[in-house]
């Protein structure tokens, strides 16, 4: 799976775990902040996306650590995350 395919299907779980309305794929650009000024998300968000990282990919993260923490601040560094730490295929 290409990065781009990945960045987009990491778009729709986004949108379908944190139940984000009137937002399409299209919607979310691949380098704006998650956080902030961007989408807008909160701690309790990115527990969420945690969780869902780990059912569909198998990842497993360390909240503690700096590299956690700077693969959450857009779906293009999620997509690195995946593509490096996925136990699945994809």
């Amino acid at each position: 799976m290409s990065t781009q395919e990945i960045i987009q299907e990491l778009k729709a779980l986004l949108i379908e775990t944190l139940d984000l309305e009137d937002i399409s794929v299209d919607d979310i650009a691949d380098h704006d902040p998650l956080f902030n000024e961007g989408l807008g998300l909160d701690s309790i968000d990115a527990l969420e996306i945690g969780v869902a990282l780990q059912k569909k990919y198998g990842i497993k993260l360390n909240p503690d650590t700096d590299d956690v923490k700077s693969y959450f601040a857009s779906v293009s560094q999620l997509a690195k995350l995946v593509e490096n730490n996925s136990k699945t295929e994809v």
